[in-house]
């Protein structure tokens, strides 16, 4: 992936602001709506998630996206029209965000793979990983090692994996994982601690 993709959002979906009274109800309902065929539908979500999704995109970015071809407002228009394809497999409003972080890493890793071929080993898109690493203070290393390490710890334990994407790449408190998960908040403790030794693993045997 080299850039936007060739479908456009309608106008509609510029506002970014959810209007007042949005909710879980309401993405829910018009995740049912979209599934059942409502064309007008995705229109009407887009301004209900945009800011969350907004802020997934730049906390995975680090804060640093001025520089970088793929933006964070082309990475939600993006990741946005890659979950509005699979809408029928989105139960609720919390399953549609978890999803969101896992669409978001494999578009980010599919741009750097994609840096990574026209440079030819050149420099491409990096990110500061401190909570996989919490020792090595500004230690990076490049999306597509993240991608495959995430891809293996997924087939290990799926949860921890989700894990890993909700509270780094999309900054999500201990507290917001366990419910957008179902699951307690020691679970989530639990796990992610036993996923950050798995991927620093990996990730140190990468660099």
């Amino acid at each position: 992936m080299t850039g936007r993709t060739s479908a456009a959002l309608p106008n509609s979906m510029a506002r970014s602001t959810p209007p007042a009274g949005s909710g879980d109800d309401d993405v829910t309902r018009l995740l049912q709506r979209i599934e059942a065929g409502d064309e007008g539908a995705a229109a009407r979500l887009y301004p209900l998630v945009y800011d969350h999704l907004h802020r997934l995109a730049q906390h995975a970015f680090g804060g640093r996206g001025a520089g970088h071809t793929l933006q964070p407002t082309v990475l939600v228009h993006d990741a946005y029209l890659k979950l509005i394809g699979h809408a029928g497999n989105l139960n609720d409003q919390a399953h549609f965000f978890v999803v969101a972080a896992k669409a978001m890493r494999q578009l980010l890793a599919d741009h750097a793979r994609a840096q990574r071929a026209e440079k030819r080993g050149g420099e491409w898109r990096r990110v500061t990983l401190q909570d996989v690493t919490p020792d090595s203070g500004s230690h990076e290393l490049d999306l597509v090692a993240l991608d495959e390490a995430l891809t293996q710890l997924a087939a290990l334990s799926e949860r921890q994996a989700r894990i890993a994407e909700l509270r780094f790449l999309a900054g999500l408190e201990v507290d917001e994982v366990a419910q957008a998960l179902g699951v307690s908040s020691r679970t989530v403790v639990a796990d992610w601690r036993t996923a950050r030794a798995f991927l620093r693993a990996r990730l140190d045997e990468s660099s």
